[in-house]
């Protein structure tokens, strides 16, 4: 999902234009579904596909065929959504996110004040100018009102965003494990700090970044660590937002309010149902 540029604030969200495409592989014998897929690209044109077993270790290279997709097509958006296909995502709440991702989903609790990117220089002001001030208690509602009236303004387009749930984990050295690292892969004792797979947002620089680091970063076949791994080969610290579910998170209407993506949705009507849910309550 590309995000092909960002918004003022007093935009509606349907004014933001996202395209979606599906990424995928090929199945390894099953000619009936690739009849299928090929009749999707004919009706809609939102297939990317290329010629590798699509199998749960083959991620990486789906996610390198993305980043490749859109760097080669899809160079004008601002931002990326990459998503698994049972994930609940609320492209709704993707876009408040952006809007402000270091005081989401807090400051839509709060009246706000956008500011052009220019201004934004009027948060250290604030800061700096009531720090040292013993009338300003930096707890009390008011301030934090105050402090998030201001920081509410658009992300310039140099912005370098890798977004999601973000893990501090060490490898499995269980032989039994799903995901057992023999320590020839991979030596040390802790992953740099990562996003889990299933769902994550790049802005356009990070999405170049990430890119070109990849060409000098040997495969790994769990994408996440991967693109972990490339992420502190060009120096981008992934940044964690509790709203990304990387399980399936307990459903009910008011529960799902600021969630950007749930994971786990394997029912596609369930999925469909919560999605519509979500939809009509004015959360996605």
């Amino acid at each position: 999902m590309a995000i092909r540029h960002s918004w003022g604030f007093e935009k509606r969200f349907s004014d933001v234009p996202i395209r979606t495409v599906f990424v995928l592989g090929v199945h390894e014998s099953n000619k009936k579904l690739q009849f299928m897929v090929q009749d999707e690209q004919r009706k809609f044109g939102d297939i990317v596909q290329a010629n590798f077993i699509d199998t749960y270790y083959n991620n990486t290279i789906k996610t390198l065929m993305g980043f490749n997709w859109a760097m080669k097509y899809c160079t004008n958006s601002r931002f990326y959504m990459f998503a698994d296909d049972d994930m609940y995502i609320s492209t709704k709440n993707v876009l408040r996110f952006l809007r402000n991702p270091t005081q989401y989903p807090t400051y839509l609790e709060t009246p706000v004040i956008a500011l052009p990117v220019h201004r934004s220089k009027q948060l250290k002001e604030f800061v700096s100018k009531n720090k040292d001030d013993k009338n300003v208690d930096s707890n009390s509602l008011s301030y934090k009102r105050k402090l998030n009236q201001v920081i509410d303004f658009e992300l310039s387009d140099d912005v370098k965003l890798f977004a999601g749930f973000v893990f501090v984990s060490a490898p499995h050295r269980h032989r039994s494990s799903k995901w057992y690292v023999r320590l020839s892969e991979y030596p040390y004792h802790m992953w740099p700090p990562y996003v889990t797979a299933g769902a994550y947002i790049l802005s356009h620089d990070a999405l170049v970044d990430m890119y070109y680091g990849s060409l000098y970063t040997q495969h790994f076949r769990f994408d996440d660590i991967y693109l972990g791994l490339v992420a502190k080969k060009v120096d981008l610290e992934p940044f964690h937002c509790s709203e990304f579910y990387f399980y399936k998170k307990e459903y009910n209407v008011h529960s799902y309010r600021y969630v950007i993506a749930s994971h786990g949705f394997s029912d596609p009507d369930e999925l469909l149902r919560v999605w519509n849910e979500q939809r009509s309550a004015g959360n996605a």
